[in-house]
């Protein structure tokens, strides 16, 4: 009985929490209303509220949804052994991996959060600089190892290579265009991996890649 009792509460948290994605990419987050995402879910109004004590209760766990994902994915990474390349990579996935398959939480992570000032509280704000942070060290590393360039620092690297991946994202979402399959994923990632790395390379690496290519 438990069991089925718990099974229900997830469901209707889970249908909650996905029309609360439909109504806030519709309206935007301070026009949409939990009247809204009570109709979308088809669950009433104060049922809404037994889950979600407010809007901002239920737009943070909509957020929340993305860090974690994200900050799981950068500790996976710290404990790998792979080389920046590879780890960079891999945050690109991320971003794309998350756009094709649900898109409406990379449009409100966009929309409501990245290019705009108006829901970025200070705990939120506290996010970004987390996730900024651990990519400077990321960048730090591969200057230490002579794989990226080192007269640049690397928190200008570091700004480069998100401000790219995030300014694509933003435009994808902008247009509302969607990733047909994982060979134009595959073709996206490259081409933001490799505009930012041909700028970024060390002047070894550089060497080394015109000699493997003679």
């Amino acid at each position: 009985m438990k069991k089925d009792v718990s099974c229900v509460k997830k469901g209707k948290e889970s249908a909650i929490f996905e029309a609360a994605l439909k109504a806030i990419k519709k309206k935007g987050y301070h026009k949409a209303r939990m009247s809204d995402i009570s109709k979308e879910a088809g669950i009433s109004y104060g049922l809404v509220y037994h889950y979600f004590k407010s809007k901002e209760d239920l737009f943070d766990a909509i957020l929340n949804r993305w860090w974690d994902g994200l900050f799981q994915l950068m500790a996976d990474i710290s404990n790998g052994e792979d080389n920046v390349h590879k780890k960079l990579m891999q945050i690109i996935y991320y971003f794309l991996d998350t756009y094709q398959t649900n898109p409406e939480l990379v449009n409100i992570f966009i929309t409501e959060i990245s290019r705009s000032t108006t829901n970025l509280t200070n705990t939120r704000l506290g996010l970004f600089k987390k996730f900024i942070s651990l990519v400077e060290a990321m960048i730090t590393d591969g200057q230490k190892e002579e794989i990226l360039r080192m007269d640049f620092k690397a928190r200008y690297l570091t700004y480069i290579f998100l401000g790219s991946l995030e300014t694509f994202i933003s435009a994808m979402v902008l247009v509302d265009q969607n990733i047909k399959g994982d060979k134009q994923k595959e073709r996206i990632a490259q081409s933001i991996f490799e505009v930012f790395l041909n700028g970024a390379k060390s002047q070894k690496e550089n060497k080394h890649s015109a000699v493997s290519n003679s």
